[in-house]
């Protein structure tokens, strides 16, 4: 464990520095994100292994803490970009919180929301509901795990889909498709989850405007579509192009191949193993440092993720670097 705690902690730190001194603090926090974790994914040493074996108990302690401090880093965040700062300064912070948000927060959201423990799921998504897309607790796992490398999720890219023409078409359907799906689970008996999200979605508005005023809401909202982004970015990027096949009137379960991963060992402690995507899709109640990666079963990216990210960013550079790959990979998986 000590590889995620202190991964995620150093970024949380420098977070905390920024806000509160600004200047190199700030500066630090954005290049730990940026620039420093694309160099260590190139220490082969730090790499984590294929198969970690057991499971560490201490992986739940790091998740609640990890969403606790997520709350006054947000609404403190919020607090200081609505501020009388320098522009230049608030917006290193604006961009290091805002990828905060969308690689570390929205990993441990995401690793709460399949917990066992109400407790934990709530907490999950309340992190979500923070940064307005409380929806996503229900969409994720009612519509995505079940309907993952398939038209009928709006979260899977489809082979060929530039990055834009995807997010606009899932941002929309994972919304829709998460609402029906928790209406067909009730059948009318009420409760809707969704009465939630939006509860909480205003409660972190007022929150914004408690700490900030009018400016406050801006920045919340900013820093909420920037995460948002990254999430599906995310997404676009581990489901590229990758459909499961007709078995006669079924489709085949999920299984290895449908999920791109990233072997980057800095990065995927960073995002609490998230880029170890397709053992999660195969094991989802798994809990994060136990899950393993086979370069013989899983698609691999060229990349890290967040580089990966970036690329998908220019879509005709994105199926430059992938359309091939993703050939080679199904004329494979059509063999076996």
């Amino acid at each position: 464990m000590a590889r995620f705690v202190g991964v995620t902690w150093g970024m949380v730190i420098l977070l905390a520095l920024g806000m509160a001194f600004g200047g190199l603090w700030a500066v630090g926090a954005l290049l730990y994100i940026t620039v420093f974790t694309f160099f260590m994914d190139r220490v082969a040493a730090l790499a984590a292994p294929d198969h970690p074996g057991a499971e560490f108990p201490a992986g739940d302690g790091l998740a609640v803490a990890l969403a606790l401090v997520h709350f006054p880093l947000l609404y403190g965040g919020v607090a200081v970009l609505s501020g009388d700062g320098a522009a230049g300064e608030r917006g290193v912070l604006f961009v290091a919180l805002a990828l905060f948000l969308g690689q570390v927060s929205n990993s441990n959201a995401h690793e709460l929301i399949h917990r066992a423990s109400r407790a934990l799921r709530r907490l999950g998504t309340a992190v979500y509901a923070s940064v307005l897309f409380g929806h996503h607790a229900s969409a994720h796992v009612r519509v995505h795990h079940v309907h993952a490398a398939t038209d009928r999720d709006p979260n899977s890219a489809r082979p060929g889909e530039g990055f834009w023409r995807f997010l606009a078409r899932a941002w929309r359907g994972e919304w829709v498709e998460g609402y029906r799906a928790e209406a067909r689970l009730r059948q009318g008996r009420g409760g809707h989850p969704y009465r939630g999200y939006l509860a909480g979605a205003m409660l972190s508005i007022g929150l914004a405007w408690g700490v900030g005023g009018g400016g406050g809401i801006v920045a919340l909202l900013a820093l909420a579509a920037y995460a948002q982004g990254q999430l599906y970015l995310s997404d676009y990027v581990q489901h590229y192009g990758l459909r499961r096949r007709q078995e006669g009137a079924r489709l085949e379960p999920v299984g290895p191949q449908h999920s791109w991963n990233s072997p980057h060992g800095f990065s995927s402690a960073l995002m609490l193993n998230a880029p170890r995507h397709s053992d999660h899709h195969t094991r989802p109640g798994v809990p994060f440092p136990g899950l393993d990666l086979d370069r013989e079963t899983m698609p691999i990216l060229p990349h890290s993720l967040p580089v990966m990210a970036v690329i998908a960013l220019v879509p005709p550079l994105w199926r430059r670097v992938m359309d091939r790959r993703l050939r080679r990979w199904a004329a494979a998986v059509r063999t076996n």
